[in-house]
């Protein structure tokens, strides 16, 4: 597909990690490369910027930090959200998960998402990923099947921020791409106006 054609895609990460020279940061950044190798505009979220509260659920959200309404501008502007995460005790991070539920429908609904996660143990961040997908869904967004784990992450990259394993490499690039290939085809003209064709079509009277 012509990257050109992908110039109005914009892609972001969500890092689930606050801790400085975070592997879970490395790996989005990864990510975020094979999105801009596909054409799409890209930006990393990194929480640690933002001044954000806990979600008490309330109605009233004018003493809200002015940052939970940046976090939930920049989100809403992407066509795709690629979430990395840690796992701690089997799931992802209290800080995404936070972040996510200062967030609503508006955000994530009909939006392709990409999963990453990292681990320090060697099982990998299943878990992890598992529990995104289920909230990917019941945020109405488009969770892609490609995702990322990445285990024993501490010892996992290159100096300069690569990783070593060049398969990895290439599957966390491709997490990337796909993202934006994807975020393209669900948001270009032709498939808009596929959509309102398929919408509109007559009932089939032989599936009666």
């Amino acid at each position: 597909m012509d990257k050109t054609n992908q110039n109005n895609v914009r892609v972001i990460a969500l890092c689930g990690s606050l801790r400085p020279s975070s592997t879970t940061h490395k790996a989005l950044e990864i990510a975020l490369q094979g999105a801009a190798e596909s054409g799409a505009e890209t930006e990393l979220i990194d929480l640690r910027e933002y001044d954000l509260i806990f979600c008490d659920g309330k109605e009233d959200e004018s003493g809200y930090p002015p940052d939970v309404f940046r976090l939930r501008d920049a989100v809403r502007s992407a066509h795709g959200i690629i979430i990395g995460t840690p796992e701690y005790h089997s799931s992802f991070s209290g800080v995404l998960k936070n972040a996510i539920d200062l967030m609503s429908f508006k955000e994530f609904e009909g939006k392709m998402i990409g999963l990453l996660g990292t681990s320090g143990g060697s099982l990998g961040a299943i878990n992890a990923l598992n529990g995104l997908r289920m909230i990917g869904r019941s945020l109405r967004a488009w969770v892609i099947p490609e995702q990322v784990s990445i285990s024993a992450a501490s010892k996992a990259f290159n100096d300069d921020g690569s990783l070593k394993d060049d398969g990895l490499q290439k599957r966390t690039l491709e997490l990337g791409r796909q993202v934006a290939r994807f975020s393209f085809l669900h948001s270009s003209e032709q498939s808009l106006e596929f959509l309102k064709a398929w919408e509109g079509a007559p009932i089939n009277p032989g599936a009666e």
